[in-house]
């Protein structure tokens, strides 16, 4: 198979699901679908501070002119992103928050909340070092190692039967410690979704693309 099966790819790091095909009908057939936004991804993670409401980023991505081996928002060129982002849960120093692609730009969510000024959590790349926050977050955020940044659902066409297929990936044991730190210091918790296990109905009901999301444009 051309790159192993491979249909898409995840930052260094990340946790979560991918696709990977079996057949080369059905890797063309699931770039296809990549390529027409058909599939439907869906991340969990937590950002620096408190992301004031949910929205939309809308903000072109390319090579930072600054830093080849980054990506960046910039004002002229790149190519279109957009990311869906909505809180779960608030604490005094950050945010737990979903973010469903809209597009599969390189390192599209990290770069998207860093130009939000709202970057992940120990992210290595796109991360803020200084950002304040209790000593003991601060120990649970050294522990994580890595941004904390999970592909917790995928929806996609069956390339052989035609069915809406779905599944979710419950969070990774690391980002479930850190969530429990940020719990314990008594912030605010707001609609609180629990992780599930693979499932067959492809309707996402927590998200409904008709609903109306106030647009942030990252883009002066």
């Amino acid at each position: 198979m051309p790159r192993a099966g491979i249909v898409h790819r995840l930052d260094k790091d990340t946790s979560g699901l991918m696709v990977v095909a079996k057949t080369i009908p059905a890797q063309t057939e699931l770039v296809r679908q990549m390529q027409a936004r058909s599939v439907k991804r869906i991340y969990r993670a937590v950002a620096d501070g408190n992301v004031p409401f949910d929205g939309t980023i809308d903000a072109n991505i390319g090579r930072d002119p600054h830093n080849r081996l980054r990506m960046a928002v910039l004002k002229f060129g790149g190519k279109p992103a957009i990311t869906h982002v909505r809180v779960l849960e608030r604490y005094p120093s950050h945010c737990y928050i979903e973010c469903k692609l809209e597009t599969g730009r390189t390192h599209q969510i990290r770069v998207h909340m860093r130009e939000a000024k709202h970057p992940l959590v120990s992210d290595p790349v796109y991360g803020n070092i200084r950002h304040s926050m209790p000593d003991d977050v601060a120990a649970a955020v050294k522990a994580l190692g890595r941004q904390a940044l999970h592909a917790f659902s995928l929806s996609l066409i069956h390339p052989v039967t035609g069915k809406e297929m779905s599944w979710k990936a419950p969070l990774p044991d690391d980002m479930k410690q850190l969530l429990a730190v940020l719990r314990g210091e008594g912030g605010e918790r707001m609609d609180t979704l629990p992780t599930a296990l693979p499932e067959e109905d492809g309707d996402d009901e927590e998200w409904d693309d008709d609903d109306d999301v106030e647009v942030i444009y990252v883009r002066d």
